[in-house]
């Protein structure tokens, strides 16, 4: 098994989780609490890459991102390195095909805060940001954990994004995923099937936490 290939993805992960959870937060808030028209199209656009294929969002990212575009040179002036098939484009990719798995669980809990507690918050003079903060936030734990879970294991098992931004570069941008690929490439199919099998314990565990989380204090059916 590539171990190099799992810390990197576990790095990532994390790094993706943490960067998602500080810019979901307020975009999330907004979205659940917009009342102009054109929010739809930015929830619209914040969940696109739930339908975009990996590969179509990564090729748009590789040009995006590239020293060809404004900034790709502006990073590699910046810097003195490129973007991409860097950890940081991969950051960048993973940030931005994760992000719907940050926003929508947050909106849903948003959206679910009683009113009567943000008007009385208003009331009592607090700013937006302020109400978010100390009274949303404290009521949406389900939703923050939810949502940090998600992004945390969206982020893992990531192919298409990261295979077109970061390339296959060992212990530089070489995935899990890219690792089981490459794998059953060579005709290593022992390898693929114990990196394959880690992934499936590993899905199926955070499959079952967010369930059971979901599911903590909610409506049960009546008992005679």
């Amino acid at each position: 098994m590539d171990w190099d290939a799992v810390a990197l993805s576990v790095r990532l992960a994390s790094a993706t989780t943490l960067v998602l959870l500080v810019g979901a937060v307020p975009l999330a808030a907004w979205l659940a609490f917009s009342r102009r028209r054109w929010t739809v199209l930015v929830e619209a656009v914040v969940a696109l890459p739930l339908v975009l294929p990996p590969t179509v969002l990564g090729f748009y990212l590789l040009v995006a991102l590239g020293e060809g575009s404004p900034v790709g040179r502006w990073w590699s002036e910046t810097t003195g390195s490129p973007l991409v098939f860097t950890f940081n484009g991969l950051l960048v990719a993973s940030v931005l095909h994760s992000l719907p798995f940050a926003v929508q669980p947050l909106m849903a809990s948003f959206a679910g805060v009683d009113r009567r507690l943000l008007e009385a918050s208003w009331i009592l003079g607090r700013s937006q940001a302020a109400t978010v903060l100390r009274v949303v936030l404290p009521l949406s734990r389900p939703g923050l954990v939810t949502a940090a879970v998600l992004s945390f294991a969206h982020t893992i098992g990531e192919f298409g994004v990261v295979l077109m931004v970061g390339g296959n570069i060992p212990g530089r941008t070489r995935t899990v995923a890219i690792s089981v690929y490459d794998s059953v490439q060579s005709f290593d199919y022992a390898t693929a099937a114990r990196t394959s099998v880690l992934l499936l314990l590993f899905s199926l565990v955070v499959l079952v936490a967010t369930y059971a989380l979901n599911r903590r204090g909610g409506p049960a059916w009546p008992r005679p």
